[in-house]
């Protein structure tokens, strides 16, 4: 009697799950302990990579006996976390596993392959950061200097052609932060820095001769409130900033006579309303999208690093924009050209999900060849999207209304969709763009042109 109620115990290795294809990410936070009693899921620490925060979660439950990482360590996929004490055999709990069998049950078919009880996925979550002290510029000779930057924030400083010698951090022990050379940059826009040369082919040494930005004590004229910028677009303001000045975008204008399609839609759904697959406009659009840059291959590229040679790709990934409570973010339908419609919003779905609670891993954000921007639920006739390097192209989409439109004998009232396509001009020119938005319009006018 004495030992059957006895649980044997065991000592249980935790390591990093994959993380798509970042090779090394910085530890910014430990969030457990030794001695601290842990579930499978409870995330662990919290990793930076240059494109997001993620927490990595334990496949394990258990009492921590060991951290094996530090704030400052760099990790990969099976890097060891922490040594935990587990009670019984050392394998995850089977309720995980269970509802990892049920995810994947009710993937779309082109994933169906996945593996039913992986380790589970790092899930990305917003981190407050803290206001920084402006960083001091104080130029400094190299003599084999190495500053101290993470590996975010040395690809972000050759983005922007800034050299990080040049700064002092404000961080922990002189640790150089995204803030400090964002303020490096400002200063110099401002004349009171040296100016930092872009690599060529990156703006080829962009030299902005601008005013001060104005600095104004705002509280003389009334109340006023400071409220610090969401992460998402700390990280893409610099981006779409870079994307703005160096790429010369033009924008074509266009409307497409979605009238058929729409009503194809609704009864779509009202036939598909038992499976749970809502179609969406943006499904359509999506599809239509891969059928264009088939037929205009210079839309679905993008330039190589010195800007001389064009990179044709033959996958069609399709970004689209999806709007959270911290702000915009990017999910991709990887290869787009391979599923029908129902499988593209499904997964459309699944991703704008899994964004609005911030669990988009990093993988589900990268790879795209062109972007769709739809703002026809909030509303709009027309915007100028601004392109997401390195593609070469962007479509916006803004609210499709009711227009009386000639048919050769009298006017009659057509749903119209505007459509806002923004190009990079060096490399698509004005009359391959409007080819491109007009063989769209005509696409959506009637989607049998995609079985041609």
């Amino acid at each position: 009697m004495g030992t059957n109620g006895a649980k044997a115990m065991s000592m249980v290795e935790v390591k990093v799950p994959d993380i798509g294809d970042f090779k090394e990410v910085e530890v910014i936070e430990l969030m457990v302990k030794p001695g601290d009693t842990i579930t499978v899921d409870q995330s662990l620490i919290t990793v930076e990579s240059d494109k997001a925060s993620m927490e990595i979660p334990s496949s394990h439950a258990g009492v921590v006996k060991e951290l094996k990482v530090k704030i400052g360590d760099k990790v990969a996929e099976g890097t060891p976390l922490l040594t935990l004490e587990t009670e019984g055999a050392a394998a995850p709990a089977p309720a995980p596993a269970a509802a990892a069998a049920a995810a994947v049950a009710s993937a779309p078919a082109a994933v169906a392959s996945t593996p039913a009880s992986p380790p589970p996925a790092p899930s990305l979550t917003l981190v407050e950061s803290k206001p920084v002290p402006t960083a001091a510029l104080e130029p400094r000779e190299d003599n084999g200097f190495k500053p101290h930057a993470s590996p975010s924030v040395r690809k972000f400083s050759r983005e922007l052609g800034v050299d990080l010698v040049r700064l002092k951090g404000t961080g922990p022990k002189g640790r150089i932060l995204h803030e400090d050379v964002q303020n490096y940059v400002k200063a110099v826009m401002a004349g009171h820095g040296e100016t930092a040369a872009a690599p060529a082919g990156k703006g080829g040494g962009i030299g902005l001769d601008l005013l001060p930005w104005p600095s104004l004590d705002f509280s003389k004229f009334g109340e006023t409130e400071l409220q610090p910028l969401s992460r998402i677009k700390k990280i893409s303001g610099p981006n779409l900033h870079r994307n703005w000045v160096m790429i010369p975008h033009v924008t074509q204008f266009d409307e497409a006579d979605v009238t058929e399609l729409e009503e194809f839609r609704k009864d779509s759904n009202a036939a598909l309303a038992k499976s749970g697959v809502k179609l969406t406009m943006l499904a359509f659009v999506i599809k239509a999208s891969v059928s264009a840059l088939k037929k205009f291959p210079a839309f679905n590229a993008s330039l190589d690093e010195k800007g001389e040679n064009l990179i044709l790709k033959k996958f069609y990934n399709i970004g689209f924009a999806a709007d959270t409570p911290n702000g915009l973010v990017v999910p991709v339908i990887k290869n787009a050209d391979a599923k029908s419609i129902s499988q593209i919003a499904q997964e459309m779905g699944e991703l704008s999900a899994q964004a609005r609670e911030g669990k988009l891993k990093p993988a589900d954000m990268q790879g795209a060849s062109f972007t769709i921007s739809s703002l026809g639920g909030i509303g709009g006739t027309a915007f100028t999207p601004i392109i997401n390097a390195p593609e070469v192209a962007i479509l916006g989409l803004s609210k499709s209304s009711i227009k009386p439109v000639w048919d050769g004998k009298q006017f009659a009232p057509r749903l119209m969709l505007p459509l806002s396509l923004s190009y990079d001009h060096r490399v698509i020119d004005g009359a391959m763009g409007a080819r491109f938005a007009a063989y769209l319009a005509e696409v959506l006018g009637d989607m049998r042109k995609t079985l041609l």
